[in-house]
Formats: C-alpha cells, structure tokens, sequence
C-alpha cells in the first residue's frame, strides 16, 4: 500500500442533480473517513442539466459549511483526480446490479491505471434503490412531485431550470 492518505475519500459523480440516494451514500461515507471530497466530474460532452458549478454550489447548499465535506469539480480521469488530491479511497454508490456490471468494468480499468487507487462501494439504502438523477430531471420536467427524492433547495434550482 502507498502512502496516501488513507482517512480521506473521494466521492465522483456528475450529481446532475445530487439527490437523497447521493446524499445517502455521503453521509455514510463521512462515517467511514475523516473527510469526503465530493468530485463533481466537469468532463464536457456528457450533456449536464446544470452547469458544474451549478452542481457543485447545489451540494454546497445541501452539505452547508463544514470541513469534513469538500466540494470542487473536477474534469479528466478520475485516478489522476485522486492522485493529485493524494487520496487513495474513492467511494461509490451501487443501486442495482446494471450499477454493478459498469462499476466492475470501470474498477478494473481504474485499478489498472493505477493500482494505488482503491474503489469502496457502498449500497444505497432501498429506499433510493430506483433514484436516478435522470429520473429527477423527467419527474421535474413533467411537474411531478420530488418530496423525499431530492432536497428542497434542489427542487427548486430544477423548478427554476424548467419554467
């Protein structure tokens, strides 16, 4: 094992919006590591809703000021993002098990890139087994209800977003 710092963890995604299911997983995550870096990937071409810093002041909003929790976006490969931040652990959610086959292909392309890099993966809680942040986006779009799916300052940014 390498040096890294082992008590803090990133935690990537595109957050496009966050919702209670990322929220889930964060928030278990802090009870594992000292520190969580929430990476909000910035990679363009992928057709984000909101713009990274859109997203990254979201999680802000949600998270408000602490210093166990760490939002920034980033952009590039993921293991060079844990690199530079000297971070060993990256943390990610698993829902069901297409969530699985995708993680395992892309842990394992990771872990080839740099074998320092080690993935934890968390189960979301059932109750956001089925909470995509592309599911929010159609309920929003369509008008539906998002109590309990997303934080209140989220559905309103997405309110916004749509009128």
């Amino acid at each position: 094992m390498d040096a890294r710092n082992r008590k803090i963890a990133v935690y990537p995604g595109s957050f496009d919006p966050v919702t209670n299911g990322h929220l889930d997983i964060l928030n278990r995550s802090r009870l594992l590591f000292d520190r969580v870096i929430v990476a909000v990937s910035a990679n363009p071409g992928k057709g984000f809703l909101f713009t990274a810093d859109e997203r990254v002041q979201m999680i802000q909003e949600v998270v408000g000021p602490t210093s166990e929790v760490l939002v920034e976006s980033f952009t590039g490969l993921l293991v060079d993002y844990a690199s530079k931040k000297e971070v060993s652990f990256v943390i990610r959610g698993l829902r069901a098990l297409s969530d699985f086959e995708y993680e395992l292909q892309m842990h394992l392309m990771n872990r080839k890139l740099d074998p320092g890099t080690h993935m934890l993966y968390l189960m979301t809680d059932q109750r956001y087994s089925y909470l995509s942040s592309s599911v929010i986006k159609e309920i929003s779009q369509l008008g539906g209800d998002l109590r309990g799916l997303v934080p209140k300052t989220v559905e309103e940014h997405l309110k916004r977003k749509f009128r």
